[in-house]
């Protein structure tokens, strides 16, 4: 999910304890779950796009 949210460990704790992200699907004794598509539409709908990498351009 840090991948997902192009994010570190410290900064997705703060992301997750948000209240407009999504719940997770199920807790376990490891950590917790979160459906691809929640975090997907939790994207979509709340975070900037990030800017295009110098080098991708022309």
């Amino acid at each position: 999910m840090m991948a997902m949210l192009g994010v570190g460990r410290s900064r997705l704790r703060q992301i997750v304890v948000h209240p407009k992200f999504p719940r997770p699907f199920q807790t376990l004794q490891g950590g917790s779950v979160w459906l691809r598509s929640d975090v997907e539409a939790y994207i979509r709908d709340h975070r900037q796009p990030r800017p295009a990498d110098e080098d991708t351009q022309g």
